[in-house]
């Protein structure tokens, strides 16, 4: 009989208060599989869609699962146990991962919970220089950005469009991040910002201290006036936010320069963009050990900085998704496990 953890469940789809605290089967690594021991698990949105069942999608794309089922996608912890064939990590190794993502997308990948097993292949160690909460803040939003601005780490057909998500120089140019507040938002403006871009962030006033901090050259303050009125001659808009409207943008960008949706479900401005010959593109972020290992660096030299919003015991996750669910995140909410 397997060994007991407590673990944040879902036994149906619906609002926060579907999420209980209890006990349930600990995992066991298989072959090519580490244990680890959670200290830290954060949110993302996938977690509040999932949580709600993807209403928002077609009934044919909606998850069918088998219940119970645990979120979460984030963790920093300690290595517990090693399955077979497992060579680069040992027991005792603090680690972080963005654990089977998109694989699990509909199912949960289970990280809200003291333990989760994860495919090495998944696993960077944690920076020395961070703790677990700004660790297991990281691995998505830092994912994300890393594979839409530096690299995509894969050639694997992309579901948003027909051809493959190429990232552009950043060098010189002038980026603008909308959201960028927010979990992707934060790090995109400090990695095209270390990449040598002039960037332009667009956010609430409350976000603007920080964001100039985090290397923002000038900020648009949206409540104030609208972003695509405020700036233009932009090489690249990163879009955090999506929702109706994204095509706005498109009035800001250089002829031949690039609008990145983070979420592009719902844009139709692609004629648009065809005729002022400007790329519009979307890729699916995935789990990528060796791309963590490497943004892990500019975590331990301080280039990057993970900023948390909130913290939570991992036995209040429905208050920390009511936190998330209210929007105006600086950085993330991350459940302390």
């Amino acid at each position: 009989m397997n060994e007991m953890m407590k673990a944040v469940r879902l036994h149906e789809f619906g609002g926060p208060d579907v999420l209980h605290y209890e006990d349930a089967p600990r995992p066991m690594a298989k072959a090519g599989e580490v244990l680890v021991r959670i200290h830290a698990a954060s949110l993302n949105p996938p977690d509040l869609y999932l949580r709600d069942g993807y209403r928002a999608l077609p009934p044919e794309w909606q998850p069918h699962p088998t219940f119970p089922l645990i979120l979460g996608t984030d963790v920093s912890g300690v290595v517990a146990a090693v399955g077979d064939e497992v060579g680069g990590i040992s027991v005792g190794d603090e680690v972080f991962a963005m654990v089977r993502f998109p694989e699990d997308l509909m199912k949960g990948s289970g990280a809200y919970a003291e333990y989760v097993c994860v495919p090495e292949s998944e696993l960077a160690l944690k920076p020395k220089g961070i703790d677990h909460v700004q660790a297991a803040g990281a691995p998505m939003s830092l994912l994300t950005v890393w594979q839409f601005l530096i690299d995509p780490g894969h050639d694997l057909p992309n579901p948003f469009q027909s051809f493959p998500h190429t990232p552009v120089p950043l060098k010189g140019r002038t980026v603008l991040v909308n959201g960028a507040g927010g979990g992707v938002g934060h790090l995109a403006v400090q990695v095209a910002k270390c990449k040598g871009a002039r960037v332009i962030a667009v956010a609430s006033g409350k976000h603007e201290a920080l964001l100039r901090s985090l290397g923002a050259d000038e900020f648009i303050d949206y409540t104030k006036g609208a972003a695509e009125t405020a700036a233009h001659d932009v090489d690249l808009v990163i879009d955090a936010v999506g929702g109706p409207n994204m095509e706005r943008f498109l009035s800001v960008i250089k002829q031949g320069g690039a609008l990145f949706l983070i979420n592009p479900l719902g844009f139709s401005g692609h004629d648009e963009a065809a005729h002022c010959a400007i790329t519009v593109s979307s890729t699916q972020v995935r789990s990528n050990g060796a791309q963590l290992a490497e943004a892990a660096r500019l975590l331990d030299n301080g280039t990057l900085h993970v900023v948390i919003d909130s913290t939570y015991p991992l036995a209040e996750a429905s208050a920390a998704h009511r936190r998330a669910s209210r929007g105006g995140l600086q950085g993330k909410v991350v459940l302390i496990v």
